[in-house]
């Protein structure tokens, strides 16, 4: 027979202004997802700038730019501004 266990989770309460402090999760940024039955998942996130993400969303640029890094001696210099 299988005993059930109570999960060792830490109890967490809302303060007066519906603030939630998670223990050693300081400074950390986290998407929210709110379910009808009233569950709440917390996905980590990152913040990246708009450039980062046109990179991270183009594979043709991620491949031109790990040629250039696989083969440095084939790298050019860019012209020199007068």
């Amino acid at each position: 027979m299988t005993t059930l266990t109570p999960a060792r989770s830490p109890m967490i309460e809302f303060d007066s202004r519906s603030r939630l402090t998670l223990p050693g999760k300081a400074h950390r940024r986290y998407l929210v997802h709110e379910h009808e039955d009233g569950t709440v998942v917390l996905e980590p996130a990152v913040v990246l700038s708009e450039l980062e993400a046109r990179y991270l969303a183009n594979p043709q640029l991620q491949a031109i730019v790990e040629r250039g890094r696989a083969n440095p001696e084939k790298r050019r210099a860019l012209p020199e501004n007068s």
